[in-house]
């Protein structure tokens, strides 16, 4: 008489009965769509006990994996599938470097990109995506660099450049190539000459703003009177927002992007001109105009840019064009 066929097998001494396997990857799937990738995860790893998984199997598990920010096992089954040779080869490609740039391996995505380049092995509808993304790549290892050099960039500060006359009879355009090259040095020796800057009348706006800028990002523990639009005003700069953070500009950007919804190119422009300005006003604002008032005059501004007829306020748009003019050093 024959042995009836188990209907079951066996693993690590676990019985597993037909159907587990499928129900186990059902259930991750499921919590996919409620994008709770924790849980779908848990289930995935149950099922994976039992089996190998297929190529659809593992790129769901790998995608669950990378929107739950496991990013080194998201690696490690992207390495699987890749060594598999998968039909969605790129589909994969692309996850892979993505999660390598999660892990900050930038060099290692600049390389892989590079190589499938050189060999012609990206498709052409592929190609442009991928030269982005080592452009991309190569401009975070280039800033990665110039971190590394900051104690070079310390080393050759040169506190005399930033003595009130000394940087005053640089042009404009050469001061702000000066205050950028700050931006990765410790400014703290020479905060005296910066003070002495910021404070005098004969320094451009946007000079100041950027100044009060660096300080605030190098959380700089100093007042200062700071003299814009026939205004003074005592500030901290550790103790403000940069020019985006501020209340009012926050007012304003929220009420153009209501107003907007339907005219993303209108939109883009208000939001850039509103940011640029931002930084020439810091810590201003747009003095005592109302919010709702500055919004519609940006708008309107953009539309007559755009050629078409709008009654504006007349007093903040001369503002806004005194803005425009100061923040030309950009």
């Amino acid at each position: 008489m024959k042995n009836k066929k188990s209907s079951y097998t066996a693993y690590e001494n676990v019985v597993v009965f037909p159907g587990t396997v499928e129900r186990l990857i059902s259930e991750a799937q499921k919590y996919i769509k409620k994008n709770q990738f924790e849980t779908a995860n848990q289930y995935f790893e149950e099922a994976l006990k039992y089996t190998d998984g297929d190529e659809y199997v593992l790129i769901l598990y790998a995608y669950s994996l990378y929107e739950a920010k496991s990013y080194l096992k998201a690696k490690e089954v992207c390495e699987k599938l890749l060594n598999i040779g998968p039909t969605m080869y790129f589909e994969v490609m692309e996850l892979y470097l993505t999660v390598c740039m999660q892990l900050k391996e930038y060099k290692k995505v600049e390389k892989i990109i590079t190589s499938l380049l050189e060999e012609e092995a990206i498709p052409p509808d592929k190609i442009d995506q991928f030269n982005r993304l080592k452009e991309l790549n190569a401009n975070i290892i280039e800033k990665m660099d110039k971190q590394d050099d900051f104690t070079m960039i310390v080393k050759q500060l040169e506190p005399e450049l930033y003595e009130l006359d000394s940087f005053l009879s640089l042009a404009h355009a050469e001061q702000v190539n000066k205050l950028h090259e700050l931006s990765l040095a410790n400014i703290r020796p020479i905060i005296a000459h910066l003070k002495n800057i910021v404070e005098s009348h004969r320094t451009h706006p946007f000079v100041k703003s950027l100044i009060l800028i660096l300080m605030n990002e190098q959380n700089i523990d100093i007042e200062l009177k700071i003299r814009k639009f026939d205004r003074m005003i005592v500030v901290n700069p550790s103790k403000i927002g940069l020019p985006t953070e501020l209340s009012q500009y926050k007012m304003i950007s929220n009420i153009v992007s209501e107003k907007l919804q339907q005219e993303p190119s209108v939109l883009e422009m208000v939001e850039y001109l509103i940011a640029k300005h931002a930084i020439v006003t810091y810590p201003f604002e747009w003095l005592d105009f109302q919010s709702n008032e500055v919004a519609e005059c940006y708008i309107d501004f953009v539309y007559q840019m755009f050629g078409q007829d709008s009654e504006l306020n007349q007093e903040i748009y001369q503002f806004i064009q005194e803005l425009e003019k100061l923040s030309e050093l950009q």
